[in-house]
């Protein structure tokens, strides 16, 4: 047996050994360079020996520089037969190469023949922006290292997904990339998405941003031991660099939305209030959140539900007593007659069933599944049990998918959701490394987990006056309850369950008996809904903890009261705990199933499939994955799609591919609408079709601040910018005062959803009077300014211009907004500062040397670049106009948006020092991919008071602009408010128009 003091000596002789070896390594010399009209490239030879550290040093690499903007430069070593992993053009598409020259360019690049460096210069400083002589080039066949000097005390940002600060760590920080299932969002380590660009800003030069295009694990390593570095380290791929120059923060992440893509412009209704909860006992559950959102006066937009919908976890199923068919497009209907919507979550593990699952027969008939070498299917274990997983690169998978939305979602006979999340597409897998027998895993997890019971009818009456008209299945039903106590004595994992001959008693399926509990051990107790009237026969089960139960010999009978009547029986069980592991029945988990082996390409000269012969489950170089090993928890990474490509090496894309073929599932359904889908997983340019939850977080102060930073990076560095937190937690116990605060400060980041795990006291809004309160007030607010970020979104989507933008984006020459990450600018024009203290009432605010208007009572306050302290009570956030900016604001708030849009608007124009402002309205249908027709309206204000409605006008929006006013002016803090006219003779946003105020 080894020691752990031996273990550590052995280690650290280990990683001794591995720095001396990169010490020695060699380098490349570049020759035959050749300039191009718009770059140039050469040839990368070893300089010396082989150092094989961490595998086999490729000998011959070529270079290959381009201009291809003005603004942008591309940067890619890559080996010289392209055998080499890179990723494929179908997942990110490259950016259009505009063949920029060198005049042009703001960029230099310059580079040093032996041992091989390069430079990016700023032209018009000679600012050096990026310097790999730090360190000498390895490129290996599964490790890469690249170091870049950094000025002191840089200002950096990004490389995600992560919950650490906004501005990183800059000493002995390591930022790991590898796509994980990261349960409470844990500071430190890697989470979902993998997003390897980074921002540096620097106050006196300007920002620019550096993108590595590789999707292997890495750790980018950032500290300031013998000068200040960031530094690569890949376990494979290419060195893929797109420099994007600025110089301002904002037209950096125009820049990189150009690489990556501009983001998907989303459904206005999405911009509204959404809830969901896992643990949804059943239908009736669902509709009772939905009711009890209208009995207290709270707009909710969109429902959702979680896997508790599917049978047994099953993928495109439903639980037929839980969730019945016809229960649930009642529920549907009623949503979509009050305006409001329907979402569910689709998981890419699928039910590995053989029998009676047609996404399984399905799947395995289109050859979509990832398989074994063997041709057997590739298996795991996830929440339905032992799962396979969709191979996104297999030709049949896409038809596959869309012909299980069109069925499963169909508007007609299935469920008829608005929209899609999607989750686990890291992808995980609760099966740990070496997972040699996922049905026993299956088992030893307990998953599927078993069903909550069954009841009869809705425990509460859905109607109140407001919202009249819940369907009559939704409604109580007339039942009898029984409480069942049996004296049981049991061994640690064994559970006691009732089995009958009646629906909420299983009706005979052991999957569907309910399990008592245990409080009173040695007595096992439940109450339970049967139905009244009725002579009934049951049993108690031994549930084992292998998967097997022990049925008792005889039944027991009683008849049931009248509705509305209570009774106990008190029971003695007649069977024994059998010896552990033994059992009377198994339950039947599928026959395997064997395919025919897959024809699968073989690396050969310019294929890109990846360098044969690498250990591709533990490679030399260990990433710090907090999973552990590479497959740990995920797929397998020595599995080969379709196409050859390995786990290996395009693990990292398997959430953003599962969510493009979701998109185009969703169009398959509904070709004409934008489709919302939110995903856990992503890749740089996921933003193109999707947007993005921050993950199963924590209800605590500390996750509370990290939605804030993780919105910032998402929307303003990632381009992802449908993006937002599980408000007041998704796992643990919130409180009242910490959802309250969430609640206000959810309104104000694009996606707003309160979401929680099942085991903890539900959250939603209505819950406490407090917050209630609170949410009551931010979707008023939020409502009131949703055309305004719904303009910031669309002009994203098509310029990159971020929704979101942190402090120093709006000033990037004042240092102290460098490390601000819970102040940010919401849209153009409005800075939100909220509350971030532990149940704290009171705020520091930050305000630059500008003009800003309170936006609750439009005082004017002027900022010198001090904090403020500001006095804030739970049921409110802290919010300033930015002076220089107009507002099209609705006047009225409303219960859904599509009330909302019906609303006229409210004009509020805040001047800037010099008395003049400026803003833009988006008008369009909502809904449609092609808008038949849209209007997009300039608003300008001068000094001498001439308002101005400029722009073009085709969407006819059926409303006007009611009132405008002004707020201070530069010698007066006072409002002053000029209504147009009267309300029968308002603003038509029918075409331009001027006015003296």
């Amino acid at each position: 047996m080894v020691s752990r003091k031996s273990f550590l000596t052995a280690l650290l002789s280990v990683t001794t050994a591995a720095a001396a070896g990169l010490a020695s390594c060699p380098g490349y010399k570049a020759s035959s360079v050749q300039h191009t009209s718009n770059g140039l490239t050469a040839s990368l030879t070893l300089a010396g020996d082989a150092c094989n550290v961490y595998g086999t040093d490729l000998k011959d690499l070529t270079l290959t520089v381009e201009y291809q903007t003005a603004e942008r430069l591309h940067v890619i070593i890559q080996d010289a037969d392209q055998q080499v992993y890179q990723v494929p053009e179908s997942v990110l598409p490259r950016p259009s190469n505009n063949g920029c020259s060198f005049s042009a360019s703001h960029l230099e690049f310059h580079h040093k023949a032996n041992p091989f460096s390069f430079s990016i210069l700023r032209k018009s400083s000679g600012e050096v922006l990026f310097d790999s002589s730090a360190a000498p080039l390895i490129f290996e066949d599964q490790y890469l290292r690249l170091r870049t000097s950094l000025p002191d005390s840089p200002s950096v940002y990004g490389l995600g997904e992560h919950t650490d600060p906004f501005m990183l760590n800059t000493t002995n920080y390591t930022r790991t990339i590898w796509n994980r299932d990261a349960y409470g969002t844990p500071p430190g380590t890697n989470l979902y998405g993998d997003h390897p660009v980074y921002f540096d800003h620097r106050n006196a030069d300007g920002t620019h941003a550096v993108f590595l295009l590789n999707s292997n694990g890495m750790d980018i390593k950032i500290d300031n031991a013998n000068g200040q570095y960031l530094e690569y380290n890949t376990l494979g791929g290419v060195l893929d660099f797109y420099f994007v120059a600025g110089p301002s923060p904002v037209e950096v992440a125009q820049q990189y939305s150009e690489v990556v893509g501009h983001s998907a412009m989303f459904p206005y209704w999405g911009l509204g209030f959404h809830q969901c909860r896992y643990g949804m006992q059943d239908i009736y559950e669902v509709a009772g959140v939905v009711y009890n959102y209208s009995v207290a006066n709270i707009p909710l937009e969109t429902m959702w539900t979680d896997i508790d919908y599917m049978y047994l976890r099953r993928v495109f199923t439903l639980d037929p007593v839980r969730f019945p068919l016809h229960k649930v497009r009642e529920l549907v209907n009623y949503l979509h007659e009050h305006q409001q919507h329907y979402i569910v979550m689709v998981d890419p593990a699928m039910a590995y069933q053989t029998e009676g699952y047609a996404p399984f027969t399905n799947g395995v008939a289109a050859n979509a599944f990832l398989k074994e070498a063997n041709g057997s299917i590739y298996k795991g274990v996830v929440w339905p049990g032992v799962t396979e997983f969709p191979d996104w690169f297999a030709p049949g998978t896409q038809d596959y998918w869309n012909g299980e939305f069109d069925s499963f979602f169909d508007p007609d006979t299935g469920v008829d959701i608005d929209a899609l999340w999607i989750d686990m597409n890291e992808a995980s897998n609760f099966c740990n490394w070496p997972c040699k027998n996922p049905f026993e895993e299956a088992i030893t997890m307990g998953d599927p987990p078993r069903p909550p019971p069954v009841r009869i009818g809705s425990p509460i009456e859905l109607e109140s006056p407001s919202r009249p008209g819940f369907p009559s299945d939704l409604q109580p039903k007339c039942h009898a309850q029984i409480t069942f106590s049996v004296r049981a004595k049991t061994f640690l994992g064994e559970n006691i369950a009732v089995l009958g001959n009646t629906m909420t008693l299983g009706k005979n399926d052991i999957w569907n008996a309910p399990v008592l509990n245990a409080d009173n051990y040695p007595v096992w107790t439940g109450t339970i809904d049967m139905p009244a009237n009725k002579k009934l026969s049951y049993q108690y089960i031994r549930l084992e903890p292998d998967g097997s139960y022990v049925y008792e010999a005889e039944n027991h009978t009683i008849t049931t009261g009248d509705c509305g009547s209570s009774q106990s029986v008190k029971d003695k069980i007649t069977t024994k705990s059998p010896p552990h592991g033994s059992s009377s029945k198994k339950r039947d988990l599928g026959a395997p199933a064997t395919l025919q082996p897959q024809v699968r390409q073989t690396s050969g000269s310019g294929d890109m499939l990846g360098l044969p012969g690498r250990n591709l489950i533990n490679p030399p170089y260990h990433i710090q994955n907090e999973a552990g090993s590479l497959s740990n928890k995920t797929i397998d990474t020595d599995i080969v799609h379709y196409n050859g490509l390995v786990e290996y090496d395009t693990h990292n894309l398997y959430g953003a591919m599962m969510s493009e073929a979701s998109r185009q599932a969703m169009l398959s359904r509904r070709p004409t609408l934008r489709p919302l889908v939110i995903t856990r997983s992503t890749f740089a340019g996921s933003g193109r079709q999707v947007g993005h939850w921050l993950g199963d977080n924590n209800a605590d102060w500390d996750h509370y601040r990290f939605s804030i930073a993780g919105m910032l990076a998402f929307g303003s560095l990632f381009q992802v910018p449908m993006v937002g937190s599980d408000v007041c937690g998704f796992g643990g116990v919130t409180n009242a005062h910490l959802c309250a605060r969430w609640a206000m400060l959810g309104a104000f980041s694009p996606f707003y959803r309160n979401h929680e795990t099942l085991g903890s006291p539900p959250h939603e809004f209505y819950r406490w009077p407090l917050v209630a309160e609170a949410a009551r007030n931010a979707i008023e607010i939020r409502y009131k300014l949703l055309d305004y970020i719904y303009t910031a979104m669309y002009d994203q989507s098509v310029t990159g211009v971020p929704l979101v933008q942190p402090m120093f984006f709006k000033y990037p020459k004042d240092s102290s907004c460098n490390a601000i990450e819970y102040q940010y600018f919401w849209g153009p024009g409005l800075m939100v500062a909220p509350v971030t203290g532990d149940n704290s009432t009171s705020v520091q605010i930050y305000l630059p040397d500008d003009i800003f208007y309170d936006y609750y009572t439009h005082e004017a306050v002027q900022g010198n670049g001090s904090r403020i302290s500001k006095d804030v009570p739970y049921t409110s956030i802290p919010l300033y106009y930015k002076g220089g900016n107009i507002f099209a604001e609705r006047a009225s708030s409303a219960n859904t948006t599509t009330e909302l849009r019906k609303q006229n608007f409210a004009i509020i124009i805040a001047p800037d020092v010099d008395g003049a402002a400026s803003g833009s309205l988006y008008l369009d249908d909502g809904a449609s991919i092609e808008q038949a027709a849209t209007s997009y309206i300039h608003f300008s204000y001068s000094k001498n008071g001439k308002f101005k409605m400029t722009g073009s006008f085709g969407y006819q929006a059926d409303v006007n602009i009611e009132s405008v006013t002004v707020l201070g002016s530069s010698s007066t803090s006072s409002a002053k408010t000029q209504l147009a006219v009267s309300m029968e003779h308002a603003i038509p946003l029918t075409g331009p128009f001027s006015m003296d105020l």
